[in-house]
């Protein structure tokens, strides 16, 4: 890492939310994408509604059925396990069940406890669902047009930490997007993290002249706004675009360490001219993680 690069001596502000770790199946690789894509599609922890992202892509050898696989985490930002059971469901109901030949199984690492998914996903069978051991494990079995949909009748829940971040400043679109990507790469090498909005061009903040959007621009960042916002702007010089990354992990090392590595990337690009995160004085969430201790 260049010493030209300024990292600003300040913190990512993330907050704890509960997850579920689940993998799916399916026959070929065309299928598995749009079930692991569409699942994950929609971050919307900040509304009310579950977000997700895909961890890693996993091979015949290691998942339950002997098909290719895709780990994904769904995360939820409040303790509302019966809310977060149903808005699950919607992502596995809506997104996977309905691709052919895929079933969902648990890839939970030390649960603090489980959803059952009969409620909300195995009923789908209106009342002609069955359960049954299968690969090792209570699978329920949803029969629909293509046979039939399998999933495990119990996803294992955790807790772990949401929307840690960092912002790259960057001088041209190239850094945007071939750093952010090549940021994204590194990042999807640590073991239990996902990105829900990868390169994301929509940093926000808590407070709002608009409360029933929710978090709206965080204007003083915003490029556009440099002459109108004057001194009041922090875009600082010859700077044109302030991507973000957000990170969600399960646990505070993997987060960091995602962090990290994202930023080592980035700052082989001359056109990033600097690295900060979003912080809000708490109004988001109590965990700090300084930027300037990930690389002591």
């Amino acid at each position: 890492m260049s010493n030209k690069y300024k990292i600003e001596d300040t913190y990512a502000e993330a907050f704890s939310g509960i997850f579920c770790r689940a993998l799916v199946t399916a026959d070929e690789k065309e299928t598995l994408n749009r079930a692991a894509y569409d699942a994950t599609s929609t971050p919307g922890a900040v509304i009310g509604r579950v977000e997700g992202g895909v961890e890693s892509w996993v091979s015949v050898d290691h998942t339950p059925d002997g098909r290719i696989g895709a780990l994904l985490q769904f995360w939820y930002g409040s303790n509302d396990l019966e809310k977060f059971e149903v808005e699950l469901s919607y992502r596995i109901r809506q997104d996977i069940l309905v691709k052919p030949f895929t079933s969902l199984f648990d890839a939970s690492i030390n649960p603090e406890g489980y959803l059952d998914t009969m409620k909300q996903v195995g009923h789908c069978g209106d009342g002609y669902e069955w359960e049954e051991e299968l690969y090792g494990r209570n699978m329920i079995t949803v029969p629909i047009a293509i046979p039939d949909f399998k999933i495990e009748r119990q996803l294992g829940y955790a807790r772990g930490i949401m929307g840690a971040n960092f912002w790259y400043m960057c001088q041209d679109k190239k850094a945007v997007l071939e750093g952010g990507r090549q940021a994204l790469k590194a990042i999807h090498e640590v073991e239990g993290v996902i990105t829900p909005f990868d390169i994301c061009s929509a940093a926000s903040k808590p407070e709002t002249n608009y409360p029933w959007i929710g978090p709206t621009t965080n204007h003083p960042y915003c490029p556009s706004l440099v002459e109108e916002l004057k001194s009041e702007s922090q875009v600082p010089p010859g700077v044109n675009y302030i991507p973000e990354i957000v990170i969600n992990g399960i646990n505070r090392v993997a987060v960091q360490e995602a962090m990290k590595v994202g930023i080592e990337v980035l700052m082989d690009y001359d056109s990033v001219l600097g690295i900060s995160a979003g912080n809000y004085g708490g109004k988001l969430g109590q965990d700090k993680i300084q930027l300037k201790e990930l690389f002591k």
